[in-house]
């Protein structure tokens, strides 16, 4: 005799299929830790010893918390090589002391000699940042890429294409947070101590996978604005 499951039945299976579901993909992160491990040892036994030894990175990467744009695989390094700081399209503002405490101990401490601001073409929060719609709380990070906006809208006007507006921003907010790393405390006085440290935006082009360097390096505070420029003068 065939018996019809009721509408309990078939939602305990679907909520038993997702449950199985979400425990494989967790058992599958541990699994993929050990093959790393395994796979390392198996190059080099001592590996881990030296990794574990310290850091002495070259590299600052800001770049977005897109899971498309992990740093070492887009510059194609190694684990101690790049110190890396993501946010929501890669903004680097005055007011968040998480992305300014990440620089200044790379920049102090470490001594990086580069400093990456990276964007990546179809950016969604880009994106969203274009559009007048409410997303929560993040409103208010986004605000700090209309104000980009705002700076240059008199090109971003003339874009019709939804597409090319969204990557032609993705360029300017990678600009314009180059620019404001610039303008720290921490990176101009940096520059009155030694002249090895230079501050970079990219995008990335997800389609190929290629970096475009857009050009804007700076290795001095030579091109700020006067009012940005601090007096040599260091409060300690």
């Amino acid at each position: 005799m065939f018996f019809r499951k009721n509408n309990k039945e078939k939602a305990a299976e679907m909520s038993t299929e997702r449950s199985e579901k979400q425990k494989r993909g967790y058992e599958e992160l541990l699994q993929g830790n050990r093959d790393w491990v395994k796979n390392e040892t198996e190059k080099d036994p001592e590996y881990f010893s030296k990794l574990a030894a310290g850091q002495e990175p070259d590299v600052l990467w800001i770049g977005c918390s897109d899971s498309r744009v992990p740093a070492n695989e887009v510059t194609n390094t190694r684990p101690g090589q790049v110190f890396v700081h993501r946010n929501i399209a890669n903004v680097c503002v005055h007011s968040d002391m998480n992305m300014l405490s990440v620089l200044d101990y790379a920049v102090n401490v470490l001594k990086v000699k580069h400093v990456i601001v990276s964007g990546h073409y179809g950016c969604g929060g880009i994106a969203a940042a274009l559009s007048n719609q409410q997303f929560g709380l993040i409103d208010n990070w986004l605000r700090h890429i209309k104000d980009v906006y705002r700076l240059h809208s008199n090109e971003l006007d003339r874009i019709t294409d939804e597409k090319l507006k969204v990557n032609r921003l993705v360029e300017l907010n990678v600009i314009e947070q180059v620019y404001n790393l610039c303008k720290t405390t921490i990176v101009q006085n940096a520059w009155r101590e030694r002249e090895d440290l230079e501050i970079h935006g990219w995008v990335i082009d997800l389609n190929s996978g290629l970096v475009k360097d857009l050009q804007v390096t700076a290795k001095s505070s030579e091109n700020l604005g006067e009012i940005f420029k601090l007096d040599e003068s260091r409060v300690r």
